[in-house]
Protein backbone atom coordinates (compact mmCIF):
# COMPACT_ATOMS: atom_id res chain seq x y z
CA UNK A 1 0.00 0.00 0.00
CA UNK A 2 1.07 3.59 -0.51
CA UNK A 3 2.42 5.82 2.20
CA UNK A 4 -0.10 8.54 3.05
CA UNK A 5 1.64 11.80 3.92
CA UNK A 6 -0.13 15.16 3.94
CA UNK A 7 1.68 18.18 2.49
CA UNK A 8 2.30 19.55 5.97
CA UNK A 9 3.69 16.26 7.24
CA UNK A 10 5.89 15.92 4.18
CA UNK A 11 7.41 19.33 4.88
CA UNK A 12 8.17 18.37 8.47
CA UNK A 13 9.71 15.09 7.39
CA UNK A 14 11.86 16.79 4.76
CA UNK A 15 13.20 19.27 7.33
CA UNK A 16 13.88 16.56 9.87
CA UNK A 17 15.85 14.58 7.26
CA UNK A 18 18.55 17.24 7.44
CA UNK A 19 19.50 15.90 10.83
CA UNK A 20 18.62 12.23 10.62
CA UNK A 21 17.40 9.65 8.19
CA UNK A 22 13.67 9.12 8.43
CA UNK A 23 12.37 5.70 7.58
CA UNK A 24 9.04 5.48 5.85
CA UNK A 25 6.23 3.79 7.72
CA UNK A 26 5.83 0.21 6.54
CA UNK A 27 3.58 0.13 3.51
CA UNK A 28 1.50 -2.70 4.95
CA UNK A 29 0.30 -0.49 7.79
CA UNK A 30 -0.95 2.48 5.82
CA UNK A 31 -3.99 2.60 3.57
CA UNK A 32 -3.41 3.69 -0.06
CA UNK A 33 -3.97 7.35 -0.77
CA UNK A 34 -5.13 9.06 -3.93
CA UNK A 35 -3.33 12.28 -2.95
CA UNK A 36 0.23 11.10 -2.45
CA UNK A 37 1.60 12.80 -5.56
CA UNK A 38 0.29 15.02 -8.32
CA UNK A 39 -0.16 13.83 -11.87
CA UNK A 40 2.33 14.53 -14.64
CA UNK A 41 1.76 15.81 -18.15
CA UNK A 42 2.54 13.45 -20.98
CA UNK A 43 5.07 15.31 -23.05
CA UNK A 44 3.83 18.55 -24.51
CA UNK A 45 0.20 17.39 -24.55
CA UNK A 46 -2.50 18.57 -22.17
CA UNK A 47 -3.05 15.02 -20.91
CA UNK A 48 -2.15 14.43 -17.26
CA UNK A 49 -1.70 10.93 -15.88
CA UNK A 50 -0.66 9.33 -12.62
CA UNK A 51 3.06 8.85 -12.06
CA UNK A 52 2.60 5.10 -12.31
CA UNK A 53 0.24 3.34 -14.69
CA UNK A 54 -0.97 -0.23 -14.96
CA UNK A 55 -0.14 -2.46 -17.91
CA UNK A 56 -2.94 -4.76 -19.07
CA UNK A 57 -0.87 -7.00 -21.35
CA UNK A 58 -1.66 -10.13 -19.30
CA UNK A 59 -5.43 -9.56 -19.23
CA UNK A 60 -6.94 -12.24 -21.45
CA UNK A 61 -3.56 -13.36 -22.76
CA UNK A 62 -2.73 -17.05 -23.22
CA UNK A 63 0.30 -16.77 -25.48
CA UNK A 64 2.85 -15.36 -22.99
CA UNK A 65 1.17 -14.93 -19.61
CA UNK A 66 -1.17 -16.98 -17.43
CA UNK A 67 0.56 -20.28 -18.19
CA UNK A 68 -1.31 -20.43 -21.51
CA UNK A 69 -4.68 -20.60 -19.78
CA UNK A 70 -7.52 -18.18 -19.02
CA UNK A 71 -10.45 -18.90 -16.73
CA UNK A 72 -13.01 -17.18 -14.48
CA UNK A 73 -10.59 -17.06 -11.57
CA UNK A 74 -8.05 -15.10 -13.61
CA UNK A 75 -10.83 -12.89 -14.92
CA UNK A 76 -11.88 -12.00 -11.37
CA UNK A 77 -8.25 -11.39 -10.43
CA UNK A 78 -7.81 -8.98 -13.35
CA UNK A 79 -11.00 -7.16 -12.36
CA UNK A 80 -9.71 -6.90 -8.79
CA UNK A 81 -6.41 -5.52 -10.12
CA UNK A 82 -8.31 -2.84 -12.02
CA UNK A 83 -10.54 -1.84 -9.10
CA UNK A 84 -7.68 -1.80 -6.62
CA UNK A 85 -5.60 0.36 -8.95
CA UNK A 86 -8.38 2.93 -9.15
CA UNK A 87 -8.92 2.74 -5.38
CA UNK A 88 -5.22 3.43 -4.85
CA UNK A 89 -5.28 6.41 -7.19
CA UNK A 90 -3.50 4.75 -10.13
CA UNK A 91 -5.89 5.67 -12.92
CA UNK A 92 -3.67 5.34 -16.02
CA UNK A 93 -4.30 1.96 -17.71
CA UNK A 94 -2.39 0.82 -20.80
CA UNK A 95 -3.72 -1.84 -23.17
CA UNK A 96 -3.48 -2.70 -26.88
CA UNK A 97 -5.60 -4.19 -29.62
CA UNK A 98 -3.34 -7.26 -29.85
CA UNK A 99 -3.29 -8.04 -26.12
CA UNK A 100 -5.38 -11.15 -25.60
CA UNK A 101 -6.61 -10.99 -29.20
CA UNK A 102 -7.00 -13.92 -31.56
CA UNK A 103 -4.16 -12.46 -33.58
CA UNK A 104 -1.84 -13.11 -30.64
CA UNK A 105 -3.53 -16.44 -29.80
CA UNK A 106 -5.23 -14.91 -26.77
CA UNK A 107 -8.43 -15.90 -25.02
CA UNK A 108 -10.21 -12.53 -24.80
CA UNK A 109 -9.17 -9.08 -25.92
CA UNK A 110 -7.66 -6.93 -23.18
CA UNK A 111 -9.48 -3.89 -24.56
CA UNK A 112 -12.79 -5.72 -24.20
CA UNK A 113 -12.01 -6.61 -20.60
CA UNK A 114 -10.92 -3.07 -19.76
CA UNK A 115 -14.10 -1.71 -21.33
CA UNK A 116 -16.21 -4.06 -19.19
CA UNK A 117 -14.30 -3.12 -16.04
CA UNK A 118 -14.76 0.60 -16.72
CA UNK A 119 -18.47 0.18 -17.41
CA UNK A 120 -19.00 -1.77 -14.18
CA UNK A 121 -16.98 0.74 -12.18
CA UNK A 122 -18.83 3.71 -13.66
CA UNK A 123 -22.11 2.01 -12.84
CA UNK A 124 -21.17 2.06 -9.15
CA UNK A 125 -19.16 5.28 -9.20
CA UNK A 126 -20.04 7.63 -12.08
CA UNK A 127 -17.25 10.01 -11.04
CA UNK A 128 -14.55 7.32 -11.29
CA UNK A 129 -11.63 8.54 -13.33
CA UNK A 130 -9.79 6.26 -15.79
CA UNK A 131 -7.21 7.42 -18.35
CA UNK A 132 -7.09 4.82 -21.12
CA UNK A 133 -4.10 4.24 -23.39
CA UNK A 134 -4.21 1.73 -26.23
CA UNK A 135 -2.15 0.94 -29.32
CA UNK A 136 -2.34 0.44 -33.07
CA UNK A 137 -0.72 -2.75 -34.37
CA UNK A 138 1.47 -1.88 -37.37
CA UNK A 139 0.67 -5.11 -39.22
CA UNK A 140 2.29 -5.46 -42.67
CA UNK A 141 -1.03 -5.37 -44.52
CA UNK A 142 -2.14 -2.14 -42.90
CA UNK A 143 -1.33 0.73 -45.22
CA UNK A 144 -1.75 4.47 -44.84
CA UNK A 145 -3.39 6.88 -42.47
CA UNK A 146 -6.89 5.47 -42.84
CA UNK A 147 -5.77 2.13 -41.41
CA UNK A 148 -4.93 3.93 -38.15
CA UNK A 149 -8.37 5.50 -37.90
CA UNK A 150 -10.11 2.23 -38.77
CA UNK A 151 -8.17 0.34 -36.10
CA UNK A 152 -8.79 3.09 -33.56
CA UNK A 153 -12.54 2.98 -34.13
CA UNK A 154 -12.48 -0.79 -33.65
CA UNK A 155 -10.58 -0.30 -30.39
CA UNK A 156 -13.12 2.29 -29.24
CA UNK A 157 -15.90 -0.18 -29.98
CA UNK A 158 -14.25 -2.88 -27.86
CA UNK A 159 -13.58 -0.38 -25.07
CA UNK A 160 -17.09 1.04 -25.25
CA UNK A 161 -15.68 4.58 -25.37
CA UNK A 162 -16.09 7.54 -27.70
CA UNK A 163 -12.43 8.51 -27.34
CA UNK A 164 -9.24 7.41 -25.59
CA UNK A 165 -6.72 9.49 -23.72
CA UNK A 166 -3.58 8.16 -25.44
CA UNK A 167 -3.27 6.33 -28.77
CA UNK A 168 0.10 4.86 -29.68
CA UNK A 169 1.75 3.12 -32.61
CA UNK A 170 2.70 -0.22 -31.02
CA UNK A 171 5.85 -0.68 -33.11
CA UNK A 172 7.36 0.74 -36.31
CA UNK A 173 5.78 -0.59 -39.47
CA UNK A 174 7.68 -2.46 -42.15
CA UNK A 175 6.52 0.33 -44.44
CA UNK A 176 3.99 3.15 -44.42
CA UNK A 177 5.24 4.80 -41.24
CA UNK A 178 4.61 8.31 -42.54
CA UNK A 179 1.01 7.35 -43.18
CA UNK A 180 0.73 6.00 -39.65
CA UNK A 181 1.96 9.29 -38.20
CA UNK A 182 -0.54 11.13 -40.40
CA UNK A 183 -3.23 8.85 -38.99
CA UNK A 184 -2.28 9.79 -35.43
CA UNK A 185 -2.61 13.46 -36.34
CA UNK A 186 -5.99 12.82 -37.96
CA UNK A 187 -7.18 11.04 -34.80
CA UNK A 188 -6.33 14.10 -32.71
CA UNK A 189 -8.04 16.50 -35.10
CA UNK A 190 -11.17 14.34 -35.21
CA UNK A 191 -11.38 14.38 -31.41
CA UNK A 192 -10.96 10.61 -31.10
CA UNK A 193 -7.89 10.91 -28.85
CA UNK A 194 -6.48 13.45 -26.40
CA UNK A 195 -2.83 12.65 -27.06
CA UNK A 196 -0.73 10.45 -29.32
CA UNK A 197 2.49 8.52 -28.87
CA UNK A 198 4.67 5.79 -30.27
CA UNK A 199 6.18 2.61 -28.84
CA UNK A 200 9.45 0.78 -29.43
CA UNK A 201 10.73 3.69 -31.51
CA UNK A 202 14.45 4.30 -31.93
CA UNK A 203 15.94 7.77 -31.51
CA UNK A 204 15.91 8.54 -35.24
CA UNK A 205 12.34 7.31 -35.74
CA UNK A 206 11.28 9.21 -32.63
CA UNK A 207 12.72 12.47 -33.95
CA UNK A 208 11.08 11.96 -37.35
CA UNK A 209 7.67 11.33 -35.78
CA UNK A 210 8.08 14.33 -33.50
CA UNK A 211 8.90 16.67 -36.40
CA UNK A 212 6.10 15.37 -38.63
CA UNK A 213 3.47 15.93 -35.94
CA UNK A 214 4.99 19.26 -34.94
CA UNK A 215 4.27 20.62 -38.43
CA UNK A 216 0.58 20.05 -37.69
CA UNK A 217 0.85 21.66 -34.27
CA UNK A 218 0.41 18.31 -32.52
CA UNK A 219 2.84 17.24 -29.78
CA UNK A 220 4.22 13.71 -29.68
CA UNK A 221 3.35 12.87 -26.09
CA UNK A 222 5.23 9.65 -25.41
CA UNK A 223 7.46 6.79 -26.46
CA UNK A 224 6.73 3.49 -24.70
CA UNK A 225 9.82 1.29 -24.47
CA UNK A 226 11.27 -1.56 -22.47
CA UNK A 227 13.09 0.06 -19.54
CA UNK A 228 14.08 -1.22 -16.12
CA UNK A 229 17.02 -1.28 -13.75
CA UNK A 230 18.41 -4.32 -15.56
CA UNK A 231 17.38 -3.26 -19.07
CA UNK A 232 18.70 0.24 -19.64
CA UNK A 233 18.89 0.25 -23.44
CA UNK A 234 16.98 3.58 -23.63
CA UNK A 235 19.88 5.20 -21.75
CA UNK A 236 22.42 3.67 -24.12
CA UNK A 237 20.75 4.09 -27.52
CA UNK A 238 19.83 7.77 -27.20
CA UNK A 239 16.08 7.27 -26.69
CA UNK A 240 15.97 8.56 -23.11
CA UNK A 241 18.11 11.60 -23.95
CA UNK A 242 15.98 12.39 -27.01
CA UNK A 243 12.78 12.12 -24.94
CA UNK A 244 14.20 14.55 -22.38
CA UNK A 245 15.41 16.94 -25.07
CA UNK A 246 12.16 17.01 -27.04
CA UNK A 247 9.81 16.95 -24.07
CA UNK A 248 8.45 13.47 -24.78
CA UNK A 249 7.51 11.29 -21.82
CA UNK A 250 9.14 7.87 -21.69
CA UNK A 251 6.59 5.23 -20.68
CA UNK A 252 8.46 2.23 -19.29
CA UNK A 253 7.00 -1.20 -19.93
CA UNK A 254 8.39 -4.27 -18.14
CA UNK A 255 9.67 -1.88 -15.40
CA UNK A 256 10.21 -4.72 -12.93
CA UNK A 257 11.66 -6.94 -15.67
CA UNK A 258 8.54 -9.13 -15.86
CA UNK A 259 8.91 -10.01 -12.20
CA UNK A 260 12.67 -10.61 -12.10
CA UNK A 261 13.20 -7.52 -9.92
CA UNK A 262 10.54 -8.45 -7.37
CA UNK A 263 12.85 -10.85 -5.57
CA UNK A 264 10.38 -13.73 -5.76
CA UNK A 265 12.43 -15.63 -8.33
CA UNK A 266 15.67 -17.40 -7.46
CA UNK A 267 18.03 -19.76 -9.30
CA UNK A 268 16.09 -22.61 -7.73
CA UNK A 269 12.71 -21.04 -8.51
CA UNK A 270 12.81 -19.38 -11.96
CA UNK A 271 9.65 -18.01 -13.62
CA UNK A 272 7.48 -20.39 -15.59
CA UNK A 273 6.54 -20.16 -19.26
CA UNK A 274 8.42 -18.06 -21.84
CA UNK A 275 9.95 -15.87 -19.13
CA UNK A 276 11.92 -18.87 -17.92
CA UNK A 277 13.89 -18.79 -21.16
CA UNK A 278 14.92 -15.19 -20.49
CA UNK A 279 15.43 -15.23 -16.74
CA UNK A 280 17.31 -18.50 -16.47
CA UNK A 281 18.83 -19.92 -13.27
CA UNK A 282 22.22 -18.75 -14.55
CA UNK A 283 20.98 -15.19 -15.02
CA UNK A 284 19.16 -15.18 -11.68
CA UNK A 285 22.37 -16.27 -9.95
CA UNK A 286 24.15 -13.19 -11.32
CA UNK A 287 21.14 -11.05 -10.36
CA UNK A 288 21.13 -12.01 -6.66
CA UNK A 289 23.64 -9.40 -5.37
CA UNK A 290 21.51 -6.63 -6.89
CA UNK A 291 18.30 -8.13 -5.53
CA UNK A 292 19.85 -8.40 -2.07
CA UNK A 293 20.82 -4.72 -2.12
CA UNK A 294 17.38 -3.70 -3.38
CA UNK A 295 15.82 -5.60 -0.48
CA UNK A 296 18.19 -3.92 2.01
CA UNK A 297 17.20 -0.48 0.74
CA UNK A 298 13.56 -1.51 0.87
CA UNK A 299 13.91 -2.45 4.52
CA UNK A 300 15.28 1.03 5.26
CA UNK A 301 12.18 2.62 3.74
CA UNK A 302 9.65 0.00 4.79
CA UNK A 303 9.20 -0.92 1.13
CA UNK A 304 9.32 -4.06 -0.99
CA UNK A 305 11.87 -4.84 -3.70
CA UNK A 306 9.18 -4.16 -6.31
CA UNK A 307 8.51 -0.70 -4.91
CA UNK A 308 12.21 0.13 -4.85
CA UNK A 309 12.66 -0.96 -8.48
CA UNK A 310 9.72 1.20 -9.58
CA UNK A 311 10.90 4.14 -7.51
CA UNK A 312 14.31 3.90 -9.19
CA UNK A 313 12.62 4.49 -12.55
CA UNK A 314 10.53 7.38 -11.25
CA UNK A 315 13.76 8.94 -9.94
CA UNK A 316 15.08 9.12 -13.52
CA UNK A 317 12.50 11.89 -14.15
CA UNK A 318 10.30 12.07 -17.25
CA UNK A 319 9.54 8.36 -16.86
CA UNK A 320 6.14 6.77 -16.17
CA UNK A 321 6.46 3.04 -15.39
CA UNK A 322 3.52 0.78 -16.20
CA UNK A 323 3.97 -2.54 -14.37
CA UNK A 324 1.52 -5.27 -15.26
CA UNK A 325 -1.03 -6.09 -12.55
CA UNK A 326 -2.61 -9.54 -12.60
CA UNK A 327 -4.31 -9.26 -9.21
CA UNK A 328 -5.28 -6.86 -6.43
CA UNK A 329 -2.19 -7.55 -4.33
CA UNK A 330 0.14 -6.52 -7.12
CA UNK A 331 -1.82 -3.34 -7.86
CA UNK A 332 -1.77 -2.39 -4.18
CA UNK A 333 1.96 -2.99 -4.00
CA UNK A 334 2.65 -0.79 -7.03
CA UNK A 335 0.94 2.14 -5.34
CA UNK A 336 3.54 1.88 -2.58
CA UNK A 337 6.22 3.06 -5.00
CA UNK A 338 4.79 6.58 -4.74
CA UNK A 339 5.07 9.17 -1.99
CA UNK A 340 8.80 8.76 -1.28
CA UNK A 341 12.08 8.87 -3.21
CA UNK A 342 15.40 7.08 -3.27
CA UNK A 343 18.39 9.39 -2.75
CA UNK A 344 20.62 10.27 -5.69
CA UNK A 345 23.39 8.21 -4.10
CA UNK A 346 21.11 5.16 -3.87
CA UNK A 347 20.01 5.61 -7.47
CA UNK A 348 23.65 5.67 -8.61
CA UNK A 349 24.55 2.69 -6.45
CA UNK A 350 21.79 0.53 -7.91
CA UNK A 351 22.76 1.52 -11.46
CA UNK A 352 26.36 0.62 -10.72
CA UNK A 353 25.42 -2.79 -9.32
CA UNK A 354 23.08 -3.43 -12.25
CA UNK A 355 25.81 -2.55 -14.76
CA UNK A 356 27.76 -5.61 -13.60
CA UNK A 357 24.96 -7.91 -14.79
CA UNK A 358 24.89 -8.96 -18.48
CA UNK A 359 21.80 -7.30 -20.02
CA UNK A 360 18.81 -9.40 -20.90
CA UNK A 361 17.66 -9.48 -24.49
CA UNK A 362 14.91 -7.02 -25.39
CA UNK A 363 12.07 -7.46 -27.81
CA UNK A 364 12.93 -7.78 -31.55
CA UNK A 365 10.70 -4.81 -32.46
CA UNK A 366 13.27 -2.50 -30.89
CA UNK A 367 15.63 -3.36 -33.75
CA UNK A 368 13.20 -2.48 -36.55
Amino acid sequence: MALHVSNACFYVFSQRSRFQRVKAIASEDIAPSKTVEDKVKLGGSDLKVTKIGIGAWSWGDTSYWNNFDWDDRKMKAAKAAFDTSIDCGITFIDTAEVYGSRFSLGAINSETLLGQFIKERKGKDPEAEVAVATKFAALPWRLGRQSVLTALKDSLCRLGLSSVDLYQLHWPGVWGNEGYIDGLGDAVEKGLVKAVGVSNYSESRLRDAYEKLKKRGIPLASNQVNYSLIYRAPEENGVKAACDELGITLIAYSPIAQGALTGKYTPGNPPTGPRGRIYTPEFLTKLQPLINRIKELGENYGKTATQVALNWLIAQENVVPIPGAKNAEQAKEFAGALGWRLTSEEVKELRSLASEIPPVVGFPVEKL
